[in-house]
């Protein structure tokens, strides 16, 4: 468990030297946080215009150098760099001896485990994966957001102790996700975290495209509420003509949806049908007006616009329709 009191940096054994290849928006987050742990950050490889302003912001007077000769510096290296380009990042590391018997190879990639690492372990490397769930500015900003967050955390029973103190010198608190699991892990954040942000971002532009001036004040305190239930409630917390079964009120959001964003039909239409099954397992959606809101969403899959039978699925609502 990470505690409210830290010790002084300066007592802490083993201070590490620290290398940063990929000098992304987590990369250089992470290395100042262990250089606020008492850690030395001695090199970054950067390439992109972008990265290189990163890496200076964060990082100030850390050398710029190629990946091999991060390795060549550090005892700590993070291999942060996207998902897809990791696997070939770390057989050319290897491939070229840039690896060290007994340096601490750490990839930050939520897909991965540490298998990812293998070549490197044959070279000798000790592997570690420590994802931070965290979304990244590539700021300052993203170091203080690091305390509490958590670190989907997978190592090698003998390294867990290695690891686990790591996460808790950056801020984050570490939990344990076997190999196997990785994937569902990550498409398990996907979902919740990159769809949001499309979701806010779909709303905001339809909010605009209604008359109002300032979607992201009206959208913060709904938003925000709807986020604290959730995560409180589950599904206890849906709400909306979906989990009320108003027919006519999602027939009427499909009709101007085609009219004013025909791109956002899709998406609409899936997520009230995803909605539409929680809420009828967990008893929130009567079934008797299930009928006519599982029509609605058939037929406007079609394309279709007319309503389906029966047309009486707005007598559902009980909670006044607020949303």
């Amino acid at each position: 468990m990470n505690t409210s009191h830290p010790p002084d940096p300066s007592t802490r054994p083993a201070r590490l030297d620290v290398g940063v290849v990929g000098a992304g928006r987590v990369g250089p987050a992470l290395a100042a946080s262990l250089q606020l742990a008492g850690h030395r950050p001695v090199a970054v490889s950067a390439v992109s215009d972008a990265s290189l302003r990163r890496a200076a912001a964060l990082l100030p007077d850390v050398p710029v150098v190629p990946p091999g000769e991060v390795l060549a510096r550090a005892d700590l290296v993070l291999l942060t760099v996207p998902d897809d380009a990791l696997p070939a990042l770390v057989e050319g590391l290897a491939e070229t001896g840039a690896v060290r018997p007994g340096q601490l190879l750490v990839h930050t990639s939520g897909r991965y485990g540490t298998r990812v690492l293998d070549p490197a372990l044959r070279a000798g490397a000790l592997p570690l994966a420590l994802h931070p769930v965290m979304t990244f500015t590539g700021t300052s900003v993203d170091v203080q957001r690091l305390a509490g967050c958590s670190f989907g955390t997978t190592a090698p029973e003998e390294l867990r102790l290695a690891a686990e103190a790591l996460v808790i010198e950056m801020g984050g608190e570490p939990e344990w996700i076997p190999e196997s699991s990785r994937p569902l892990y990550h498409a398990a954040l996907a979902l919740g975290a990159n769809h949001l942000v499309t979701l806010v971002a779909q709303s905001m532009e339809l909010l605009r495209a209604a008359g109002v001036a300032a979607p992201d004040r009206m959208l913060g305190p709904l938003l925000g509420a709807a986020l604290d239930n959730a995560l409180r409630s589950g599904d206890a917390a849906l709400t909306g003509p979906v989990a009320r079964g108003d027919a006519g009120t999602v027939e009427a959001h499909v009709a101007e949806l085609r009219e004013h964003a025909p791109a956002m039909v899709a998406g609409y239409l899936a997520m009230a049908r995803a909605t539409a099954d929680r809420a009828l397992s967990h008893g929130l959606l009567k079934p008797e007006f299930a009928e006519d809101l599982l029509g609605v969403l058939a037929h406007g899959a079609e394309g279709g616009t007319g309503r389906s039978k029966g047309g009486q699925g707005g007598q559902g609502g009980s909670d006044g329709g607020n949303r």
